[in-house]
């Protein structure tokens, strides 16, 4: 596979002489990762069939930590080192509470790899680096502008993110690495903040590597964490001013089957009131277990209604890894 020609801005690359530790090496641990999934797959619709990011060595035997949307229900995956030498992998697990995803190349790659970061000590205005694979010319030197919960349309939340500014342009399964040279989190998504006068800064939302040592065994496992599945609706949500609208539901989902409509607003989970995506994660969530009843308010049109919607399991659709 021909490496990349893209390139982040010279004076936007991370200077080796301002670095700790060892900037060559610590970019050699990064990969690029590709991967295919068929077309029937539950995911191809909005994920796409061919996936490109990145992933990143944290062990010695050469186990790559990615961001879990790229593999989710691939047939194939190559990963590909700093210098093109690639070799296939196996996707091992998916943890779509924290979104990490584990490959196992199917070869040796022979490259170091980064340890994680075991606490949450990032503070807002730290340097770090943001590396996609391909060594420092695609690596953004940056800095910590937020810790602050994230929540996502597509019914996920997580507690403590971290946001990094300038955003770096190849964001999927990209490292942040610290001061130290250690692993502080997995690139997840481009994100815009508004800073006044009509100004808007891209930043990076990154998934903290501290959040992966609880369930890493689990994951090597069992091919995800050994707990119940969150309910699911099968609804994209987006807030509006105080208020929280449907912006999409997945055919022949729960919500869809339930009878909720893309436009509806919705006012309440159960008897708790919710204007926030957050407030409405939870309230699913902790409706009861996968295929219990939950009861929502919403408003269509001129008129609120209650429905019941019988919970799913989301990862029960996903098509089982294919190994090679």
């Amino acid at each position: 596979m021909a490496k990349d020609d893209w390139e982040i801005p010279p004076e936007m690359q991370p200077d080796p002489a301002d670095c700790r530790y060892d900037l060559e090496r610590a970019l050699q641990s990064v990969v690029s990762l590709r991967a295919n999934v068929p077309a029937d797959a539950f995911t191809a619709s909005v994920l796409g069939t061919e996936r490109t990011g990145n992933g990143v060595v944290i062990r010695p035997d050469g186990l790559v930590l990615t961001i879990g949307y790229l593999i989710t229900e691939a047939e194939s995956i190559w990963l590909v080192a700093h210098d093109g030498r690639a070799v296939p992998g196996d996707a091992l697990a998916y943890d779509h509470a924290t979104g990490f995803g584990l490959v196992q190349p199917l070869g040796r790659l022979n490259l170091p790899h980064l340890e994680l970061a075991t606490e949450g000590h990032v503070r807002v205005g730290d340097g770090c680096v943001v590396a996609a694979g391909g060594g420092r010319r695609h690596a953004v030197r940056a800095h910590v502008v937020g810790r602050e919960a994230f929540a996502g349309y597509w019914e996920y939340l997580l507690d403590d993110a971290i946001f990094t500014a300038p955003a770096h342009p190849f964001w999927s399964g990209a490292a942040m690495i610290g001061d130290s040279g250690e692993l502080l989190g997995i690139g997840s998504l481009i994100l815009q903040r508004d800073e006044g006068q009509k100004r808007r800064v891209d930043m990076n939302m990154i998934v903290p590597a501290w959040l992966l040592q609880p369930i890493l065994s689990d994951m090597l496992t069992y091919g995800r964490v050994n707990r119940p599945p969150r309910p699911w609706l099968g609804i994209n949500a987006v807030e509006s001013g105080d208020a929280l609208f449907v912006g999409g539901v997945t055919d022949g989902g729960p919500a869809d089957a339930a009878g909720i409509q893309p436009g509806d607003r919705i006012v309440s989970v159960g008897e708790h009131e919710v204007t926030e995506l957050a407030e409405l994660w939870r309230g699913i969530w902790s409706s009861g277990p996968v295929g219990a009843s939950l009861v929502m308010t919403v408003a269509r049109k001129a008129r609120s209604f209650t429905v019941s919607i019988t919970t799913g399991d989301r990862t029960a659709r996903f098509q089982a890894p294919r190994l090679h």
